[in-house]
C-alpha cells in the first residue's frame, strides 16, 4: 500500500483567459473546478498506475464530502481526521501562452487536539504502507516542524517522500525520510541562490543529503528531472508535448516513483517513470493528471543518462 498524507486539501479553480492585466476587467473563456491537494492528486496518480492507494489527511466539515467522493470514484481508501470549516480555494489563472499565476489560500485552522489526531491516524495505518507520501502546504496555526513530527510518526519499514518547501522542508530533513521532491525554484530557495548549471544544481541536491535525505527527486519542469542519491546521479529529458496546465505536475512524478519505490526498480527506472507521468500530466486541463495511455505513450519516448 502506498499512504497518501494531505495536510492542506483545497478547491482548485483553474481560470482560462486571454491574457491577464493587472487592474483591469478579465473576462473568463473556461473554468474547471477540481477537488484537491498535493498528496491526494498523488494517491490518484498511484491507483491510476494500478497501485495500493490510501488518502489521509485533515479535511474540512463543508465541501469534505466532495473531496470524499473524488476519491471513493478513483478507489482510493480514504480515512481523514475532520474540522470544523471550509476548504480553502486556490485560483489558477492560465493566459492564452500558457503562463501560469496563482493565488492560493492558506487554509482554516487545526487544532492541536487534531494534529495529534493525524499523528497517530498516520502511526496506525503506516505500518501497512511500503512508501509514505507527504506533501503541499500547512494550514493555519500548524507549525512548520509538522513535516517532521509526521515523518517520526511513520512506524515500520515505509519509505518517506516529501515534497513541500522552505522551512517545511528542511525541518522533516533531520527525520531521514527516504526521498524530497523539490522543484528548482525551492531547491534555489533553500541554497540562498539562482542555479543555473547542473552542477551548482547537484551541489545544491547534495546539501539536502548531507541533511538527512537518502533521495533528491529534482523536477526541472519542461525540461525533465534529476535524481540523486549523492553518490549516484541521472537525468531524464522530457519530450515536447502540448501543455494544457502545468498543476499537478509534480504530484504525478511523485505518483509514478511511489509506484517504482513499492516495487524495487533501480533508479534508472524511478526516473523514466517520473518524468512520463508529469509530462503526461501538463496535456490535461486544469488540476486533473495523467491518463495511463498517455503516460505510455511518453514513457516510451524518454530515457535516462548519468548526470
Amino acid at each position: 500500500m502506498i499512504l497518501s498524507v494531505c495536510p492542506n486539501p483545497s478547491i482548485d479553480c483553474t481560470m482560462e483567459i486571454e491574457q491577464l492585466v493587472v487592474g483591469r476587467l478579465n473576462r473568463v473563456n473556461n473554468k474547471i473546478v477540481t477537488y484537491s491537494g498535493k498528496a491526494l492528486n498523488s494517491a490518484i496518480g498511484v491507483k491510476r498506475l494500478g497501485g495500493d492507494s490510501f488518502a489521509t489527511g485533515f479535511m474540512y466539515d463543508n465541501e469534505g464530502s466532495l473531496f470524499v467522493t473524488n476519491l471513493d470514484r478513483e478507489g482510493v481508501k480514504n480515512s481523514f481526521v475532520w474540522n470544523k470549516g471550509h476548504v480553502r480555494t486556490n485560483y489558477k489563472i492560465v493566459d492564452n501562452r500558457s503562463m501560469l499565476t496563482e493565488i492560493n489560500d492558506k487554509g482554516e485552522p487545526v487544532s492541536k487536539e487534531n494534529q495529534q489526531k493525524l499523528l497517530s491516524l498516520v502511526e496506525t495505518l503506516s505500518p501497512s504502507a511500503s512508501v509514505v507520501i507527504m506533501s503541499g502546504s500547512l494550514p493555519t496555526a500548524v507549525e512548520d516542524d509538522y513535516y517532521f513530527k509526521l515523518a517520526k510518526s511513520v512506524k515500520g519499514t515505509a519509505k518517506v517522500i516529501v515534497d513541500t518547501e522552505g522551512e517545511k522542508l528542511t525541518k522533516a530533513l533531520s527525520a531521514g525520510v527516504y526521498m524530497v521532491k523539490p522543484n528548482l525554484r525551492e531547491l534555489e530557495q533553500v541554497a540562498g541562490k539562482t542555479l543555473s548549471t547542473r552542477k551548482e544544481m547537484l551541489d545544491a541536491c547534495y546539501r539536502l543529503i548531507d541533511e538527512g535525505a537518502q533521495n533528491v527527486l529534482l523536477s526541472l519542469g519542461r525540461e525533465g528531472a534529476i535524481l540523486t542519491d549523492g553518490g549516484n546521479s541521472y537525468f531524464c529529458k522530457s519530450t515536447s508535448v502540448a501543455v494544457n496546465s502545468t498543476v499537478g505536475a509534480g504530484d504525478s512524478m511523485i505518483a509514478a516513483a511511489s509506484v517504482m519505490i513499492e516495487q524495487g526498480a533501480d533508479k534508472v527506472e524511478i526516473l523514466r517513470n517520473a518524468v512520463a507521468a508529469g509530462t503526461a500530466s501538463i496535456t490535461t486541463p486544469g488540476t486533473n493528471l495523467f491518463y495511463r495511455d498517455k503516460f505510455e505513450e511518453i514513457y516510451g519516448k524518454i530515457f535516462v543518462e548519468k548526470a
